[in-house]
This record gives structure tokens, C-alpha cells and sequence, in this order.
């Protein structure tokens, strides 16, 4: 077939591809068909033969391929041939397919996106309970999801994750064969770069499955070539989740799952294991790197991990005296100097833990055993210049962005030599550069200095100090050396920038307008500037700011760190604009950050002050709310009593009508008689009751009218003008309200009130009128002769009910004392409010006191300023008529000049902050 490839492929194509249309039914036909399609397309051979007949056949099957997908009903076509689940049929389009997106990959995944479930139908293959059609499934993922994160997105979720690491447990994890490297290699495809993925793979539990694949037990041997390379690919894996160039929140989240899940203990087991193959020692290493990567808690997990040696010591401690060991092969001692400075980064107690080895105190303690801080010192001091700078750098990583430490390591004294006292280690390191050691050596000390210096005023004069060093750094930099000293001299202009720009004046031979002279003179400032620009010019440098991993093919290319191509970047441009900075700029600056730094005092105290009156707000919005439930209980209970009064007055009319119409058939006068004593007496009792009544009504009145008073003063102390801050005024504002319709309720409950006043009033008038209408009536009915036990028993009906009413009455008189108490407390809480609240208007009035005068010393700064620019353009203008030449560049830059110092200032004001 592969030798008449070219016939076949011109002449059968077409009909080939007819047989496919046309005969579906006939599943042997189609199998022939896509067999052939595939040997045609495919670049496959079996048997070997010459590079030009190889690079003729890949030309053939790109051709082809483009011929196939012209029509993208062809690949269509083939994804429904994939449905079938006859083998003749699903196994040679499956090779089929995979050719193709071999040959013309992203055109054949965009006609597959678009088709409808195209990807759906390829995920059915993982299913398939043929293992062959299985396995290549799996490689025809991998060639539809290479480099298209719509696609990678879609297999993720039809399950792929699912899928792949139940095929990866069931075929035996790390010792599985070639089906577990393809799914891992599936896995990688779908998760790298890829952050929406990473982010499912997270959420669905999926990180815990990975632990048992680490679990390698203690076995020396059965380590095979299939298992080497399955370990080292699931380790790559675990660093693709765990990558520093994954979003920071999404790398925290899965080093969390990877600590809780006993992921990182598995790794570091294998870390201290023995027997472990060379490779895999070091990707794991790299791998429990990332995993701790800037992460607080596994940072300290991997602080506590002991090798399992007599005595145990340190994983740290173990792994450093591998890194110093120029035995060891390069690779790994790359690895662990990426492990230490990952466990040191954002980790300021593990910094400020190899620091303290350092110092003399937790020497005598450790007895003979050695420490991380000595094991620095032996490599920062060895012969083997990979070892020198490897220690430099780990060294600079222990001070990184942690003041304290860079002055807790000038305690730190060296013994050089029997009989001579001994030298702090700072002096110690600009010894080893006056010497004349390798290039390596130099530039990882001159970095080590350069990250102690930067940020840190002490410890400059402490390098100040020594009077040799000055002279050295400037009698590098006016050197005139070949390209292999310029760096060095650039690391030099650096350091001695530092020196100039971290300075704070407190040795007088030293001082900032000094050292800038001795540039002047010495080197030339346009000179010390170049020498300076040759640190970011260098090819490697470019390299090493790309990624934290020290990754260098040999041990001549490591010759910049990560985290110093960032302090570099940090401070070039500063260190130039310090050096042409005139004395009279430089104490104006420093009164300027002084200056500043006050005014960042206040406001941080007036900040602290509002947000205690934030809290005091928030307390009294509570106390508010709180009156406000208890106001609407005393409503419910105001509309239950006028519920009752209403029932008493209906029962009261009832009962009146019923003593009219016993009244017209009285016969008896004596009868009569008795009936008025009786009703004379009951009425007396009704009205004595009424009266107390009336008396309670009138005292609530009174008491609604003293908290009326209350919330107008509240709502004008609330109303008042206040300055201070926006969010308090609107807090305020909103408490005005919420009194304000305290107020309204109140109102309307003593409307409720006024009118039940009206309604006892209107019973007592029409009782008494009753009563004289009675005593009328018994006086004008002449007394006919009637049964007395008759008129008995309607006297007692009538005795009963005045009882009951008299009952009720004093029911309804308990339950108004009860509210009137109520009422008191409400009172007691407002008079509380209140007084807080007038003692919180206070503090805004003297906050807004305090804020004004900020504001006049703001104005007062600005109009310095204003001065000190119009003095620099009259001298300019001296320079001019006295003839001193002035470039057209400076002249046409003049208008942006106060917009630069500006911005000088205010770097100056943030480098003396950090």
C-alpha cells in the first residue's frame, strides 16, 4: 500500500469516500474503506526507510488530509461512523480521526467544535469495554485537546477526569504500562494553562485521588523504565496545579487540598526515602517545592519533617548539605536550592528560624550538630564556586523583604583563624570580593550584599564603616576590564547606589553629597550610570527574570537569581535619580518624607477615631432598633385594650337597654325602690371606677408628651451639622430617621389613646344620664301591685352583670399600669440614647477641628513647593544669561519637571517605608 501510496490516494479518494455515504449498512465495505483512508493519510511505516522518502510521505499525508476535511461533511461523516459499536468499524475511524488531527490539527478541532456533539461522541470511546478502542480513545484526546482550551473545557466536563483516573487506578497506578503515561499525558493537556479546568479539577475532590500514586512503599528495587516515567509525569502533573504562574488564589486553594489530603506528606516521604531513582528524587524535590510555595502552613509542615537517620535531623538540613555538596549531581543541587527558597518565600518565620542558627547564642546551644546556618556559611566560604553562589543566594533568600532579619545577621562574627578576632560576617564577604575569587563567586556575594543593603539604613552604615570598602567599590567601577568584568562592575555601581540612596547621614565621612562627589570625581556620574545599566543588559538576566525555578542547562549560566532581577528592576531607576539629585533636593525631600510621614500619623489616628465612632454608631443604631420592637409590642398591646373597651361598652349598651325595658313594666313602687338603691349604689362604684380611669388616661398624656419632647430634641442633636467624614454623617442621617418614625408611631398611639379617653367619657355621660332618667321615671311611675319574687330575680340578673363590668373594668386598669410602666422604661432607654449620642457629636466637632488644621498644613506644604519650583526656574534662567549651556532636552522636559519630582518624592516616601 505505502509504496503505490500516491496512486491510490489520487485515484480512490473520491469513492472511498462515496463508499462511506452510501453504503452504512455494509459494515465489513466501511472498515475496508477506512483501513485504506487511514494507510493513505497516515504517515505511519512500518519499515524503514530513507529521511527523504519520510519527509515526501509527510507532505502526502498533510496533502491528503486537506483534500479529506475540504468538505467538512467528510469529518462529520466520521464522527457518526464512530457511533457504531461494530469493531470493523469504530477502531478504523478511530485511527482514522486520530491521522487526521495529526497531520492538520487546530482545522480538524475547529470543524469537530462546531459539530453537534462531536466531542460528546469521542468521550464515548473512554467507555468502550475494548481495551484497544479504549487506548486509542485515549491518544485521540490527547490530539484533539493539544492547544485548544474550548475543546479542553468541554472534555472536562463530559466527565474525562472521572474516567481517566478510574483507567489509571485500574491499571495499577505508578505500575501500570504505557495506558497510564497516555492518560497522564491526557490529564495534563486538559489542566495546563488552563485555570477554569484546574478549578473543576479542584472543586470535584479529585486532588485526594492522586495520593495513592505516590504511594512507591520501601522497596529498593522494582523500579522500571514505564514507572520511572509514570512517577515522573504524575509529578509534573502536581506542578501544573501548584505552578507560581497559576492565579495566587487558585495555587493556595489546591496547596490546602494537597496538605489536608496527606498528598504532601506522601511526597516527602519519598523526599527522605532511600533507593529513590536520581531523576525522580529531584522532580520531586521540585515538585514538594511548589506545593509549599509561598503556602504558610505546608511551609511549616516541611519545617518539621525529619530524615529518618540516627539522629534525625532536618529535611532542610539534609537537603542544604546536598545543595553545598559539589559532589552531587547539578541538577539536584539546583533543586534544593529552588526547595529552600520556596520554603523562605512570604515566610518570614521560617526566615527569621535560619537566621537565628546563625547567631552565637543558638550556636552553644545546637552542641555538635550542625545547623542550615552554618552549612550556609560552609558553602558561602568552600572553594567550589557552584557552592559559593548557591549559598549567597539562599542566604539572600532568609532576608528578603524582612528588615529584622538583615539586622539580626549583622550580629553575626566569624572565627577566621587561631589567635585573631573574630569578624562579622559582613565584613567577611567583602574580604572574599577584595580577594580576586571567580566571577561566580563574586557575583552571588555582590548579590547577597546588595538584598542585606537594600532597605536597610543599619546595616549600610555598618558596610560604611569599614573604610576599604568605598575605595574598593569605586576602584571597580573607573576600571577600564573586559566584558567578563562588566558585570561584576555593574554589581558594584549597584551596591554602592544602595549605599548612596539607604544612607541616613549618621557617618559624616560617608554622607550622601560625599559619596556622590567621590562618583563625580572618580568614576563620572554618565559613567557610573552606564556601568550600572550593564546588570539589565545582560543575557542572562532577561532568563533568569522569567521564572523562580533556577533552571540552567550548566553551572557557568547561574549567574543571576528570580527575586534579584526584581530588586534590580526595583532600584536602577531610583539609584539614577538619587545621583543627579543636588544636596538642597535631597533635604528638602527628607523634610518632605518627614513631613509626609506625620501627616500619615494623624490620619491613621483619625482613622482609628472613626471607626470607634463607626462602632459607637452601630451600637446605637442596635439601641434604636431595639426601642423600636419595643414601641410596636406597646401598640399591640394599645389595640388589644381598645379591642376589650369596645367589648365593655357594647355590653354596657346592651345592659342599658335591658334596665329600660324592666323599667316600663315595674309595678311596685317599694319593688322600684329597692331596684334604685340597688342601681344607685352599683352606678356610684362604676363612676368611682371611671374616675380612676380617667385619672390613668390623663397620666399617660402627660407621660406621651414628655418622650414627644425627648425625640425633638434627639432629631435636632441628630440634625445637626457635622463635617467629619461622609459615612458618619449618613449613619446619622439615618438615625434621624428611624426616630423620626419612632416618633410618628408614638404619635399615633396617642391618638389611639385620646380617643379611648373620649369613649370613657362618652360611658361616664351616659351613665349619669341613665341614672337621672331612672330616678325620673321611679318617681313618676305610680306602684301598681306585682310579685316580689319577680322583681328579685331581674335585681339579680342586673347585679350580675354590673359585677362582671366592674370585673372587667379593673382588668383593664391593671393592664393600662402595666403599659404605663412600659412606657417609663422606653423613657429611660431615649434619655440614654440621647446622652450618647450628644457625647458622640462632640468627637465629630473636634475631629472636624483636627481635619482642618491637616488641610491648612497640606496648603502651607504646597505653597513650599510652588516656591522651590519657581526658585529652580530662576535659576535656570540665571544659568542661561550667565552663558552656562543648557540642552534643548532639558529645556523642552522643564514643563514635565515637577511632575517627575513629584513622582521622586514620592518613591522616595514608599523606599523609605519598606
Amino acid at each position: 500500500m505505502q509504496k503505490y501510496r500516491l496512486e491510490v490516494g489520487i485515484q480512490a479518494m473520491d469513492h472511498l469516500i462515496h463508499v462511506l455515504q452510501t453504503d452504512r449498512s455494509d459494515s465489513e465495505i466501511i472498515g475496508y474503506a477506512l483501513d485504506t483512508l487511514y494507510n493513505i493519510i497516515s504517515n505511519d511505516e512500518e519499515e524503514e526507510v530513507e529521511e527523504n522518502s519520510t519527509r515526501q510521505s509527510e507532505d502526502f499525508g498533510s496533502q491528503f488530509t486537506e483534500i479529506f476535511i475540504k468538505q467538512q461533511e467528510n469529518v462529520t461523516l466520521l464522527l457518526s461512523l464512530l457511533e457504531e459499536f461494530d469493531f470493523h468499524v469504530r477502531w478504523p475511524g478511530v485511527k482514522l480521526l486520530t491521522s487526521l488531527l495529526k497531520q492538520l490539527g487546530p482545522q480538524v478541532q475547529q470543524i469537530i467544535l462546531v459539530s453537534p456533539m462531536g466531542v460528546s461522541r469521542l468521550m464515548d470511546l473512554l467507555a468502550d469495554s475494548r481495551e484497544v478502542i479504549r487506548n486509542d480513545g485515549v491518544l485521540l484526546l490527547q490530539a484533539l485537546t493539544r492547544s485548544n482550551g474550548a475543546i479542553q473545557k468541554i472534555v472536562a466536563f463530559e466527565n474525562a477526569f472521572e474516567r481517566l483516573l478510574d483507567i489509571i487506578t485500574e491499571e495499577g497506578n505508578s505500575d501500570g504500562g504505557i495506558v497510564v503515561e497516555d492518560c497522564l499525558i491526557l490529564l495534563q493537556n486538559l489542566l495546563k494553562n488552563n485555570n477554569s479546568n484546574q478549578n473543576f479539577f479542584k472543586e470535584g475532590s479529585y486532588i485526594q485521588r492522586m495520593k495513592p500514586w505516590f504511594d512507591v512503599g520501601d522497596e529498593n528495587s522494582g523500579w522500571s523504565a514505564q514507572k520511572v516515567t509514570n512517577l515522573h509525569v504524575m509529578l509534573q502533573l502536581v506542578r501544573v496545579l501548584v505552578s507560581p504562574t497559576n492565579p495566587p488564589g487558585a495555587t493556595s486553594s489546591c496547596q490546602k487540598a494537597m496538605f489536608q489530603c496527606g498528598l504532601l506528606q506522601q511526597l516527602c516521604t519519598i523526599l527522605m526515602a532511600t533507593g529513590v531513582p536520581a531523576d525522580i528524587l529531584t522532580e520531586t524535590i521540585n515538585t514538594v517545592s511548589e506545593v509549599i510555595r509561598g503556602y504558610q502552613v505546608n511551609q511549616d509542615y516541611f519545617a518539621s519533617v525529619n530524615a529518618p537517620s540516627n539522629p534525625p535531623r532536618p529535611a532542610i538540613v539534609v537537603l542544604l548539605m546536598s545543595m553545598v555538596n559539589e559532589r552531587q549531581p547539578f541538577v539536584l543541587r539546583c533543586a534544593v536550592l529552588y526547595c529552600f527558597q520556596c520554603f523562605l518565600y512570604k515566610n518570614q518565620k521560617g526566615q527569621g528560624e535560619i537566621v537565628s542558627t546563625l547567631l552565637p547564642s543558638t550556636i552553644d546551644a545546637t552542641g555538635n550538630s550542625v545547623s542550615a546556618g552554618q552549612l550556609l556559611c560552609g558553602g558561602l566560604f568552600s572553594t567550589d564556586s557552584l557552592s559559593n553562589w548557591c549559598a549567597a543566594v539562599a542566604l539572600a533568600h532568609a532576608l528578603q523583604e524582612n528588615a529584622t532579619q538583615k539586622e539580626q545577621l549583622l550580629r553575626v562574627q566569624l572565627a577566621t583563624s587561631i589567635g585573631n578576632p573574630p569578624v562579622s560576617l559582613l565584613q567577611q564577604c567583602t574580604n572574599i570580593l577584595s580577594q580576586g575569587s571567580k566571577i561566580q563567586t563574586r557575583v552571588g556575594l555582590l548579590m547577597l550584599l546588595c538584598t542585606w543593603l537594600s532597605n536597610c539604613p543599619i546595616a549600610v552604615t555598618h558596610f560604611l564603616h569599614n573604610s576599604a570598602n568605598v575605595p574598593f567599590l569605586t576602584g571597580q567601577i573607573a576600571e577600564n576590564l573586559g566584558e567578563e568584568e562588566q558585570l561584576v562592575q555593574g554589581l558594584c555601581a549597584l551596591l554602592l547606589g544602595i549605599s548612596i540612596y539607604f544612607n541616613d547621614n549618621s557617618l559624616e565621612s560617608y554622607m550622601k553629597e560625599k559619596l556622590k562627589q567621590l562618583i563625580e570625581k572618580r568614576i563620572g556620574k554618565e559613567n557610573f550610570i552606564e556601568k550600572l545599566g550593564f546588570i539589565s543588559k545582560h543575557e542572562l538576566y532577561s532568563r533568569a527574570s522569567q521564572k523562580p525555578q533556577p533552571n540552567f542547562p550548566s553551572p557557568e549560566y547561574m549567574i543571576f537569581d528570580h527575586e534579584f532581577t526584581k530588586l534590580v528592576k526595583e532600584l536602577e531607576g531610583v539609584i539614577t535619580k538619587a545621583i543627579y539629585k543636588s544636596s538642597e533636593e535631597d533635604k528638602k525631600e527628607e523634610e518632605v518624607k518627614k513631613t509626609l510621614e506625620q501627616h500619615d500619623s494623624i490620619v491613621t489616628h483619625y482613622k482609628n477615631m472613626i471607626r470607634e465612632q463607626d462602632l459607637q454608631l452601630e451600637e446605637l443604631k442596635q439601641q434604636i432598633s431595639t426601642l423600636k420592637c419595643q414601641n410596636e409590642q406597646l401598640q399591640t398591646a394599645v389595640t388589644q385594650q381598645v379591642s376589650q373597651i369596645q367589648q365593655h361598652k357594647d355590653q354596657y349598651n346592651l345592659l342599658k337597654v335591658q334596665l329600660g325595658k324592666d323599667n316600663q313594666h315595674q309595678g311596685s313602687y317599694s319593688d322600684k325602690t329597692q331596684v334604685n338603691g340597688i342601681q344607685s349604689e352599683e352606678v356610684g362604684r362604676l363612676r368611682e371606677e371611671l374616675e380612676e380611669l380617667k385619672s390613668n388616661q390623663e397620666l399617660l398624656q402627660s407621660q406621651l408628651a414628655e418622650k414627644n419632647s425627648l425625640i425633638e430634641n434627639l432629631k435636632s442633636s441628630q440634625t445637626s451639622p457635622g463635617t467629619n467624614e461622609q459615612s458618619s454623617a449618613t449613619a446619622s442621617a439615618r438615625d434621624s430617621e428611624q426616630i423620626a418614625e419612632l416618633k410618628q408611631e408614638l404619635a399615633t398611639l396617642k391618638s389611639q389613646l385620646n380617643s379611648q379617653s373620649m369613649e370613657i367619657t362618652k360611658l361616664q355621660t351616659e351613665k349619669q344620664e341613665l341614672l337621672q332618667k331612672t330616678e325620673t321615671f321611679a318617681k313618676s311611675v305610680p306602684v301598681p301591685g306585682e310579685s316580689e319574687a319577680g322583681m328579685a330575680t331581674k335585681t339579680t340578673d342586673v347585679e350580675g352583670r354590673l359585677s362582671a363590668l366592674l370585673q372587667e373594668t379593673k382588668e383593664l386598669k391593671n393592664e393600662i399600669k402595666a403599659l404605663s410602666e412600659e412606657r417609663t422604661a422606653i423613657k429611660e432607654q431615649l434619655d440614654a440614647s440621647n446622652s450618647t449620642i450628644a457625647i458622640l457629636q462632640n468627637e465629630k466637632n473636634k475631629l472636624e477641628m483636627d481635619v482642618t488644621d491637616s488641610k491648612k498644613e497640606q496648603d502651607d506644604l504646597l505653597v513650599l513647593l510652588a516656591d522651590q519650583d519657581q526658585k529652580i526656574f530662576s535659576l535656570k534662567n540665571k544659568l542661561k544669561e550667565l552663558g552656562h549651556p543648557v540642552e534643548e532636552e532639558d529645556e523642552l522636559e522643564s514643563g514635565d519637571q515637577d511632575d517627575e519630582e513629584d513622582e521622586d518624592e514620592d518613591d522616595g516616601k514608599d523606599q523609605g517605608h519598606i
